[in-house]
């Protein structure tokens, strides 16, 4: 999939309206506790300052639901982007307000200004053409570059592109990165290709697998989701989170990899406990023989055995979902002790945003691997082989 280039416009003196993604997590002091989605679009905005570009930067963050909250204002963001930048950044006061409009048309070369959160906008998330064309009417050129939210049809990020012909609209480094990333990934793999997919739920992943399954060598499964497949090979799981409704779309899914010749793994031991608390009673136990009552909360020490020797001589390795209830400290061993291992190897090591991103962060292995994306839900939708809602105007049809 080729995407109209940022590098193909006519950009010097104009005036950009550049798409972010600057929903990054905070404290309760209103501190950023991680700014990597906020460096990762540097590159784009330097590129547009380069050629005396006025820049007008947008992002949502949190979900305020159309309602304007100072707990959801840019304001902090503004503070960060000023660090990383090493210049003055313009905060508005609102989104499409007079404010805003003032300031978008003061806007200077080689100058920057933030709108506040798109979302304090009720027409947003709603895709409403009068803010998208509200929003397009503020500059001369768009450029996307939130990957993490392309996969929403909302105002910024679908409807805005309707407003610009293909000569004033583009993807920006960040989101060509990730399409062109997955993309490789996904049709031309150096192989073996193994995929490690994890999480709470299996309705959440099922497209992704069964997308993935005629392109992976193997398979290895973890998480709450894992149970939903022991439940349907017989086992007794007791309390643990199990999706009664799909047990046979899990047959389907073990079925295909069987019939494609895909190695299929499933946990052998768990981190049991009798509650979903920290301070609950937990043990290790093998997944047959799991307490009556009791719920498996992480992937155990046989289990990331079993999951080394099987990504042992693997080229390629995709991880999307983390292996237990990570936030909580004594079920996090698995899913970090697999970390640490796909973070040693020398193999090409995806990481597929959203909690995933967050864990290797988290234990500080974020550096030794090879990609990291920056959306969860977006690059779970390229997983399913769908074309992003946010980025199909920008798409480069094969006969133009």
């Amino acid at each position: 999939m080729q995407l109209y280039s940022i590098k193909d416009l006519e950009l010097a003196h104009k005036r950009v309206f550049i798409r972010c993604d600057f929903n990054v997590p905070m404290d309760e002091y209103g501190n950023i506790t991680d700014d990597r989605r906020i460096r990762a679009a540097l590159s784009t905005i330097n590129f547009c300052l380069d050629q005396d570009c006025s820049v007008i930067v947008a992002s949502h963050m949190g979900r305020p639901k159309g309602e304007r909250s100072d707990k959801f204002s840019l304001a902090p963001i503004q503070r960060r982007l000023q660090q990383l930048l090493k210049r003055d950044v313009i905060l508005a006061k609102d989104v499409i307000g007079e404010d805003a409009y003032a300031k978008a048309q003061a806007l200077k070369p080689s100058e920057v200004l933030l709108l506040e959160n798109l979302r304090f906008e009720k027409g947003e998330e709603k895709n409403d053409p009068k803010l998208s064309k509200a929003l397009a009417d503020m500059a001369e050129f768009y450029i996307n570059d939130a990957f993490g939210v392309s996969h929403r049809a909302h105002a910024s990020v679908e409807g805005i592109t309707h407003f610009f012909d293909n000569e004033h609209k583009a993807a920006g480094f960040l989101l060509q990165k990730e399409i062109q990333f997955f993309g490789t990934l996904l049709k031309r793999p150096v192989r073996p290709f193994a995929a490690i997919v994890g999480g709470s739920k299996v309705s959440g992943k099922l497209e992704a697998l069964i997308n993935l399954l005629p392109r992976v060598d193997k398979l290895l499964i973890g998480g709450g989701m894992a149970f939903t497949f022991l439940k349907q090979m017989g086992y007794d799981v007791g309390n643990s989170l199990v999706e009664d409704d799909l047990l046979q779309d899990a047959q389907h899914v073990m079925d295909e990899a069987r019939r494609l010749g895909v190695k299929f793994y499933l946990p052998v031991d768990v981190v049991a406990a009798q509650a979903f608390a920290p301070d609950a009673v937990s043990k290790l136990v093998t997944v047959q023989e799991i307490p009556q009552g009791w719920m498996g909360l992480d992937i155990g020490p046989a289990t990331v055995r079993l999951y080394r020797e099987a990504l042992n001589d693997v080229q390629t390795v995709l991880w999307n979902g983390p292996m237990g209830v990570f936030e909580m400290e004594r079920f996090a061993r698995g899913s970090s002790k697999i970390a640490h291992f796909v973070a040693d190897s020398y193999a090409t090591t995806v990481v597929g945003g959203g909690d995933t991103a967050d864990l290797v962060q988290r234990i500080g292995v974020d550096e030794e691997m090879s990609f990291i994306s920056t959306g969860g839900g977006a690059s779970l939708e390229l997983l399913e082989g769908k074309i992003l809602p946010g980025v199909q105007q920008l798409v480069i049809e094969e006969d133009a």
